[in-house]
């Protein structure tokens, strides 16, 4: 047979070889750095037989799918450690991820101590480095080795896998799992590893079925790697906005309150504050639309006819029972069925178009606790939302102005770099979730797609991810964890006009169907301050901070003289406070460096007599002594510009 490896060259054999054979023919260094193989595109376990002419790949820990093979054995080798120190955990699933590893286990919840309690035993499973073998069992034999071993988790998916599926396990000394593969041959690569944290996860995701323990791991072959991975780690964690923002005191959550119910303390409600005075007035003096207040709750009947009761009723609060009561009401999850009705109010013409309605809109959607997070993903949110009216010719250059939109408030709040575009299509293969035939969403998708690729904005595609209504350009970004969200949308919708009776008066005097351009300019203000404080670890640019300035006087008798200088900045605008605490300088500088403050303004005796202020910024430390009314004129400019100023170096890495 003749193999062809990934460089073009060929290898010819007498006799089949396995994968890890063709590699040591190849070279003895290969050999051990293989972690998997690629046997005509398909990744395979080292072990494989190859018996016929092939492509063949070999993958090692630089490959992705390499890392993929060696990080999944190393989760085989905490599970094994897990049920020598908890023989009543239960395992089920415990797949390689893109940055490590995790494992779920029926079992209590895990403490710091118990994890590196785990990790020490691992070592001891790596250092007796007992043979790893792949073996195969018919269904019903499958199903009585785990139900033997009391593994119900791993019955249920034996049972659930189709009747001609290949059923493979992989022993590993005194632990047997259910696993497809790839694994190493053997556990002496695995040189550095470290369980990251611990957490819960229902089984298969579903928050009615039992809450499991979590346990992350990553894996390296060198320990080098592993501590800048944990270093960088390290540097996420202290972004993370749900750590960060709780501790700047920008938001809270209370159990008795609920899930995905955040409390915004008054420094985070005077952060979404500012963006929605910012985003209300950009939209109505710059950008042409006008602003309804719309109720947040409507009966059902509203919902059936946009037909968010048959696509999203499982998303929606429901306020009484739908099977018994003559009205039932339902919180909102979107706006526009309101806007439609306020654009209804009296008859348009077509000199009235495009009619841009904008709305600062409190929603509620029935999220799954799993889901939530934070600020990310919540319950009830505010957003930036618009619907805009239009005849069909004014299509593209509204579509145009709406992404020109957001793409300036992206670069405004420094985020446009930190963005990645996506055209959300439809599924043709469940064409029952969507309104609307076969050439509506492929003219509509084609619009859109011509927006993007005039626009010169790189993009992907994704099949699924429309609205039941229309395509999309989502406009996405990761958390620090690499989680994407969806920030913005815009969206065409060319049918619901029908469906509400939507219409102008042409030119020639008869009723025409407007299309409906659903977008948002901002998107949701929560999540977009999650965005912010994980973008900035909490160090905003001046305009978004609430809190700008802190006076600082340098002891009792200058109180007075700071006290005057909080005035002057207030009456311009300026959100200062005065730190008046009979504590020494140093360490209310200490205190402001620690909050984040872009700027301190110590005052002293000489401050006092000449009307000065000494200036300490984030940017550029110790600006020396300024007349307080230049100190004015420059924030205030800077505020005014939205300038997002260059941190000081040493500054940051305090």
């Amino acid at each position: 047979m003749i193999i062809t490896l990934k460089d073009g060259t060929t290898k010819e054999y007498a006799q089949p070889m396995s994968v890890i054979d063709i590699a040591a023919d190849i070279s003895g260094g290969l050999a051990r750095a293989a972690c998997a193989g690629e046997v005509n595109g398909q990744v395979v376990d080292l072990r494989t037989i190859v018996s016929q002419d092939s492509d063949v790949n070999i993958l090692t820990f630089n490959d992705e799918k390499g890392r993929l093979a060696f990080r999944h054995t190393a989760s085989h080798v905490m599970a094994q450690a897990v049920k020598r120190l908890h023989p009543e955990a239960r395992i089920t699933i415990g797949p390689a991820i893109e940055d490590g590893f995790y494992y779920d286990f029926d079992m209590a919840p895990l403490t710091r101590e118990d994890l590196d309690a785990i990790e020490k035993e691992m070592k001891k499973v790596i250092k007796e480095n007992p043979p790893i073998e792949r073996f195969e069992l018919p269904r019903e034999e499958a199903v009585a080795l785990m139900k033997e071993k009391d593994e119900p988790y791993k019955v249920e998916l034996i049972e659930d896998l189709p009747e001609d599926a290949v059923i493979s396990f992989y022993r590993q000394g005194d632990f047997t799992d259910l696993c497809a593969g790839p694994h190493l041959m053997n556990l002496k690569p695995i040189k550095a590893f470290k369980l990251t944290s611990s957490s819960g996860a229902y089984w298969r995701g579903d928050e009615k079925n039992k809450m499991l323990t979590r346990i992350y791991g990553t894996a390296f072959t060198k320990k080098a790697d592993l501590e800048e991975r944990l270093k960088y780690l390290e540097e996420i964690r202290l972004r993370d906005h749900n750590r960060l923002g709780r501790e700047m005191e920008l938001f809270t959550t209370v159990d008795v309150i609920g899930q995905g119910l955040p409390l915004l303390l008054p420094k985070g409600a005077k952060m979404i504050q500012t963006m929605q005075r910012w985003i209300e007035d950009l939209e109505d003096n710059e950008w042409g639309y006008v602003r309804t207040k719309t109720p947040l709750m409507a009966k059902s009947d509203l919902y059936k006819i946009s037909g968010h009761w048959d696509h999203y009723q499982d998303g929606m609060f429901v306020l009484g029972d739908p099977d018994n009561d003559k009205e039932v009401l339902a919180l909102r999850p979107m706006t526009c069925p309101f806007q439609y009705y306020c654009y209804k109010n009296r008859q348009r013409s077509y000199r009235d178009l495009p009619y841009r309605m904008s709305e600062t809109s409190t929603l509620f959607r029935n999220e799954d606790s799993g889901e939530m997070h934070g600020l990310t993903r919540v319950r009830q949110f505010t957003i930036s939302e618009g619907h805009l009216i239009i005849r069909p010719d004014q299509t593209e250059e509204e579509l145009k102005r709406c992404l020109d939109l957001t793409q300036y408030v992206l670069k405004t709040l420094g985020l446009d770099k930190e963005v990645t575009y996506r055209l959300s299509k439809w599924d043709p293969d469940n064409k029952e979730k969507y309104l609307g035939d076969e050439d509506y969403w492929e003219n509509t998708q084609a619009q859109l797609r011509q927006l993007l690729t005039e626009s010169e904005v790189v993009f992907t595609e994704a099949d699924g991810e429309a609205a039941f209504y229309g395509p999309k350009i989502d406009i996405q970004a990761k958390n620090v964890y690499g989680k994407e969200d969806t920030m913005i949308t815009i969206q065409l919708d060319c049918y619901i006009a029908d469906v509400f009776d939507m219409y102008y008066i042409d030119q020639n005097g008869d009723k025409q169907r407007p299309y409906v351009i659903h977008r948002t300019s901002l998107g949701c203000y929560e999540r977009t301050l999650a965005w912010l404080i994980e973008k900035y670890a909490g160090k905003f640019p001046t305009w978004l901070c609430p809190e700008q300035v802190r006076i600082l006087p340098i002891s009792e008798k200058y109180a007075e003289y700071a006290g005057q200088v909080d005035r002057e900045l207030k009456r311009n605008g300026i959100l200062s406070t005065v730190d008046n605490r009979s504590e020494k300088i140093g360490y209310k500088i200490r205190e402001a460096r620690i909050a984040k403050l872009p700027y301190m303004l110590i005052v002293g005796a000489r401050e006092q007599e000449e009307g000065l202020v000494s200036v300490r910024s984030r940017f550029a430390g110790d600006e020396g002594q300024k007349p307080l009314q230049d100190f004015v004129a420059d924030i205030c400019e800077e505020i005014r510009t939205k300038a997002i100023r260059e941190e000081q170096e040493q500054d940051q890495q305090a």
